[in-house]
């Protein structure tokens, strides 16, 4: 016998929610919104420009407390303005790395040929704090010009994604069905941007690729589930809008959660095992999963309860198949 989580019967008024769902999204985004503009998202190398070395302990060792002061005492020697040291990893006592950031270099201060060579003086202060045997895991250098650069191609990648599919739900299905799908969308990247500004993760490339991530999979889970209630409104047509959604949204919970079970143990496990330079990925991921899979179910679908729909009226209609029940 088959793995069933889900039982293929369930009959869960889903719309029956909407209202107090869309509630909570409302004031999810309301909050998403204050804290991009109070908190702010914490942008990384990419963004912002600068250079970032990690390194990792000695073999057979782990960084303290005071390897991590010694790191920040040999760097602030160095006089490179706003300089962040942090630990990385590990558990309380011991770092499992640490991180060192500098402001990005102007053209004034020597632009891009000081900037490499701040990244040499910072690995020499490292080696000679922490050890000559340190692990140097990391060394980025991204000039203030190139990370502007990468801002506006991440906002333009992020547009173009949703407009593009925005215009495939439009042929695919009626126009109502893309309201729903796209508030949806806007919905999840909203969300995820807002638990970054609250988390302060740091918001790089990859970042961008996990939100172009959740687009694609949140915009799959919404298409199986509009199919179904397609297909639905074509072969019961008596059956009220929402008992149809319902009837849809159960036949497919299901596959819904399986998908989203089994896509969030693959992340989970990047999370906790695939280090410090995924972990912001990873865990964009796991939220786009969790958000994406919640605004299909519960805001794409029962948002044709406000705005309609047709249907499919058969010309060869009869009343056994008009008055036809699951």
């Amino acid at each position: 016998m088959a793995l069933q989580l889900i039982p293929s019967d369930t009959k869960i008024d889903f719309i029956k929610y909407r209202r107090i769902a869309q509630v909570i999204s409302a004031l999810a985004i309301i909050g998403s919104i204050t804290a991009f503009f109070t908190l702010g998202l914490n942008f990384g190398i990419d963004f912002r420009g600068g250079v970032t070395v990690e390194v990792g302990p000695p073999p057979g060792e782990t960084f303290d407390d005071q390897s991590l002061s010694a790191a920040r005492s040999a760097v602030g020697a160095l006089g490179l303005g706003d300089v962040q040291v942090q630990s990385i990893g590990g558990t309380a006592g011991a770092a499992d790395g640490i991180v060192v950031a500098v402001e990005a270099i102007t053209e004034e201060q020597g632009g891009q040929e000081r900037q490499a060579a701040v990244a040499g003086e910072v690995q020499e202060a490292l080696r000679q704090a922490l050890g000559a045997d340190i692990e140097m895991r990391r060394v980025d250098s991204v000039t203030p010009t190139v990370s502007g650069e990468l801002v506006q191609a991440g906002v333009t990648a992020l547009v173009v994604a949703i407009l593009l599919m925005l215009a495939y739900i439009w042929f695919r299905f009626e126009w109502q069905f893309s309201i729903g799908a796209i508030l949806a969308l806007t919905h999840d990247v909203i969300l995820t941007i807002g638990v970054f500004c609250v988390t302060q993760f740091e918001f790089t490339l990859a970042i961008i690729a996990a939100l172009l991530t959740i687009i694609g999979y949140s915009m799959n889970d919404t298409v199986v589930i509009y199919d179904r209630i397609r297909e639905n409104l074509r072969k019961y047509k008596a059956m009220p809008l929402r008992d149809v959604i319902n009837l849809s949204i159960n036949q497919t919970l299901g596959r819904t959660i399986m998908t989203s079970l089994t896509t969030l143990l693959a992340v989970v496990s990047l999370f906790l095992f695939g280090g410090e330079v995924l972990r912001g990925f990873s865990f964009a991921l796991i939220w786009g999963v969790l958000v994406g899979t919640y605004s299909t179910v519960f805001i794409a679908a029962p948002l044709l309860v406000s705005t309609g729909v047709k249907r499919d009226w058969s010309e060869n209609k009869t009343p056994a198949t008009a008055d036809a029940r699951p």
